[in-house]
């Protein structure tokens, strides 16, 4: 299957979706704290897609090949869990650390995003590897424009992390988005410079790395969801949805309360 080029109408669509879905990770912020749990989390998220932003998660009931449908309206990932985590039961705890994946549907539009958060005080471990994991996913970014290959950016991101002695997830990497949820090309955050297929303007793609403070190893667990790593060293991980402009990119997957909103969204 092609990568699919984005007409400036189907951009403006997927613009409306990014910008909803981070609209939800603003909306969360507040009530991430010790005590609660990620199943209280997927509640108050999945009323807040369905009820105020009238649109569908869709991580609800998704089931690619060889999957059961997914439980929960959002992916939440803590301290060892790399990711798709299924909200739980269990209470965050002091010093734990915390990825919310959210992808909403909108128009027939994807928007995917997720972030980091600390719960209470981190270590300083847990810390620095959340800044270098946001780092990370920045660096390859910043790779994106026309001509470039997608394997510049998984490059970029892989030499960035391993210079901070972090190890990359590679079963797992970002990908093309629109109509569907995974779609053409895959977006591999490791990789060798002017490999994989090159970037074009209209392209819309998400880029998210996996970073692991221990080996790259991971394991899925027994329900068919969640990956960890082998070792139960901590994960961390940022996403958000890419366009390809016509000198260079735009971030998608922005609102009012970004962390990002410091930083130059677009170059365009």
């Amino acid at each position: 299957m092609a990568i699919s080029i984005k007409s400036k109408e189907e951009i403006e669509l997927m613009r409306d979706s990014g910008r909803l879905a981070s609209e939800v990770l603003d909306f969360i912020t507040p009530y991430v704290n010790p005590g609660t749990t990620t199943e209280e989390l997927d509640r108050l998220c999945h009323s807040y897609m369905v009820d105020v932003q009238k649109v569908i998660p869709a991580p609800l009931n998704y089931a690619p090949p060889g999957h059961k449908p997914f439980p929960k309206s959002i992916c939440t990932s803590v301290n060892h869990q790399i990711c798709h985590g299924i909200p739980g039961p269990k209470r965050l705890k002091d010093g734990d650390i915390l990825n919310i994946d959210v992808t909403v549907i909108k128009n027939g539009y994807h928007g995917d995003t997720s972030r980091m958060f600390f719960i209470g005080k981190p270590s300083i471990a847990a810390k620095r590897l959340v800044s270098v994991a946001y780092e990370a996913m920045w660096e390859g970014i910043r790779v994106v424009k026309p001509g470039a290959f997608l394997g510049d950016v998984g490059h970029t991101i892989q030499r960035f992390a391993e210079k901070h002695n972090y190890s990359v997830v590679r079963e797992f990497c970002g990908h093309g988005i629109g109509k569907k949820f995974h779609e053409p090309p895959q977006v591999l955050h490791y990789g060798s410079i002017g490999t994989g297929a090159v970037l074009k303007e209209g392209m819309t793609f998400t880029i998210e790395p996996m970073i692991n403070l221990g080996k790259r190893d991971v394991k899925e667990m027994p329900d068919g969801w969640t990956i960890v790593t082998k070792d139960r060293s901590l994960s961390a991980q940022w996403e958000h949805t890419i366009l390809v402009t016509e000198n260079g990119y735009e971030v998608m997957t922005i609102s009012d309360h970004s962390p990002d909103n410091e930083k130059i969204i677009s170059k365009t």
